[in-house]
């Protein structure tokens, strides 16, 4: 291949994934951790709400019944939580932060207790659709469709520039005194290896985040303005059941088990988890049944709509096993499934954790090897230069975006337990303390410069992502705190992970301490060349990467 091929192709890469590197970093490393995000959801779940007491499925119907009566505001919507095969749990949410749960005691009589769940995992969940890009969930989405878009270009250029050296390359990690060579080698391997889930991840977030837009020019062109009615009357979220006829009474719903016995004789391998009731008792109310099935390529791990009224499924496409072959619904439930690991049980939402990680680290090591490439190199005589201004910024903002969304991620999650019961508000504390530690961090990197910030933000996320095991051995070691510990397998999960991150950072913090003190002075990790990057005013024009840098 012609050396000005390649080299365009590198320029093509260099600056797509500089463009979209810092948001995809904040995409991948929450996405990943929202692989468990119920389990997050039960370690930020007081016991006082655990211990609620469940009904036996076949007492469902009373329940609901009872509830509908007594709080009348549960009729707009409500969850039936299957918590295992033949019992349940019913909650409603009456306001913005505040969820009810209902049960009834051993003579029929009706009780019902307020809760303040967290938010946090809600939070993660939308960091990693939106990339924290503030405006709003539809601004933040429609965003990361185009950052997509740069990563999709940012992807085949790189494949294309490794092409001549692939079988050579592949493999090499030479590990030694050249840190570029070795970033770049395991820039390369980790790019390389997990190509097929990069091209799933950026073509479903292209369609995911431009969708609407994309609609929209349809139904100008194509459909002459009919096509988002027919979307609207097609969503198997919001359909409407059988309205009746005017001033007929509305019949009774039928018990949660006749609809349960419905849908696993229709998909004998699919495990309900919640049955969501819209509009209950009212005619046009409909069902939404929950749940999963490991072995289909399903939206969201499976679904159906359903007449409460009669059984009748209103919309079984996106069922497992159902439509596949007949509907569109069969590919665009393969993409949702590929995109969000709603597939293969544990073992692949493991995979995909790991994944997301090494995502991560492939788009903060291309931020690095961007950086050297345009490192000035000192000259013969010993003479300290001086970098450019946006070899400084680039590498402060790096350092600032990429610890500055650990440690949120880390503080807002441990603020999960610690503000239980405490703060009324929590959704808006978990934003706030996120969106605090991750402005903090950019600005306290840009004032330190990269390498007195890396050491000194790397210590914050030890001890931010420390504090979520250390909140759960204080709730064992001292119960009146108001703290407490299980020993469930979700959240303990939780713990035992936060601790091992919590170890890696402290590792990484003593590493990156080391090399700031040894670092080259003419490099922008060392201190010495931190503070001659504040006061320089040199050339701030930067030339692409070219083929003899990369090697050197």
């Amino acid at each position: 291949m012609r050396s000005d091929i390649l080299r365009v192709y590198k320029t093509v890469h260099t600056w797509t994934g500089i463009v979209a590197g810092l948001l995809l970093f904040i995409a991948f490393y929450a996405g990943a951790i929202t692989m468990f995000k119920d389990s997050l959801s039960d370690w930020t779940t007081p016991p006082a709400v655990v211990a609620t007491p469940t009904v036996p499925l076949d007492r469902a119907d009373a329940l609901i019944d009872r509830t509908l009566s007594a709080y009348p505001a549960a009729r707009k919507l409500f969850t039936l939580t299957l918590v295992d095969a033949d019992r349940v749990r019913l909650s409603w949410q009456a306001a913005p932060g505040q969820r009810w749960q209902a049960w009834l005691d051993g003579q029929g009589g009706l009780h019902a207790a307020s809760s303040r769940p967290s938010d946090a995992a809600r939070l993660i969940d939308a960091l990693h659709m939106t990339g924290g890009v503030p405006g709003g969930y539809n601004v933040g989405v429609s965003v990361m469709g185009v950052v997509s878009l740069l990563y999709g270009l940012a992807l085949v250029s790189g494949v294309i520039v490794l092409l001549p050296t692939l079988l050579k390359d592949l493999f090499a990690l030479r590990i030694g005194k050249n840190l570029k060579r070795m970033w770049l080698d395991a820039h390369n391997v980790v790019g390389i290896l997990s190509l097929p889930f990069h091209l799933v991840m950026a073509l479903s977030a292209v369609a995911f985040g431009l969708g609407d837009y994309i609609f929209d020019v349809q139904d100008k062109l194509m459909y002459e303005g009919s096509l988002k009615p027919m979307m609207t009357a097609q969503n198997p979220f919001f359909a409407k059941g059988p309205a009746g006829s005017q001033g007929a009474s509305v019949p009774a719903m039928l018990p949660p088990a006749q609809l349960l016995a419905k849908v696993h004789e229709r998909a004998p391998h699919f495990v309900p988890t919640a049955l969501r009731y819209r509009s209950a008792g009212a005619a046009g109310a409909t069902v939404f049944v929950a749940g999963d099935d490991a072995g289909y390529l399903a939206r969201y791990g499976g679904f159906a709509l359903m007449d409460p009224f009669s059984g009748a499924f209103l919309n079984a496409q996106f069922l497992p096993g159902e439509g596949n072959g007949n509907h569109w619904s069969a590919s665009t439930s393969a993409f949702y499934a590929l995109h969000f690991g709603s597939y293969g049980g544990a073992p692949v939402r493991w995979g995909y954790f790991v994944l997301g990680l090494a995502g991560a680290f492939l788009f903060y090591s291309g931020n690095l090897l961007w950086i050297e490439s345009r490192r000035k190199a000192m000259r013969r005589d010993g003479v300290p230069v001086t970098q450019r201004r946006a070899t400084f910024v680039m590498a402060s903002l790096t350092v600032g975006v990429t610890l500055g969304c650990i440690c949120g991620i880390s503080a807002t999650l441990a603020a999960g337990k610690l503000l239980a019961g405490h703060a009324n508000n929590l959704s808006g504390w978990h934003i706030g303390i996120y969106y605090t530690a991750f402005v903090a961090a950019i600005v306290w990197a840009m004032l330190r410069g990269a390498a007195r910030g890396s050491v000194e933000l790397l210590a914050l996320a030890t001890l931010c992502t420390a504090a979520i095991p250390m909140a759960s051995l204080t709730g064992w070691l001292v119960p009146s705190s108001g703290l407490w510990f299980s020993t469930d397998a979700g959240p303990l999960g939780v713990d035992l992970g936060a601790a091992l991150g919590a170890l890696c950072f402290a590792w990484m913090w003593r590493k990156t301490r080391v090399r700031v003190g040894s670092a080259r002075v003419d490099s922008v990790w060392s201190l010495p060349s931190g503070r001659a990057a504040m006061a320089s005013d040199a050339d701030d024009t930067v030339a692409p990467v070219d083929a003899e840098q990369h090697g050197r």
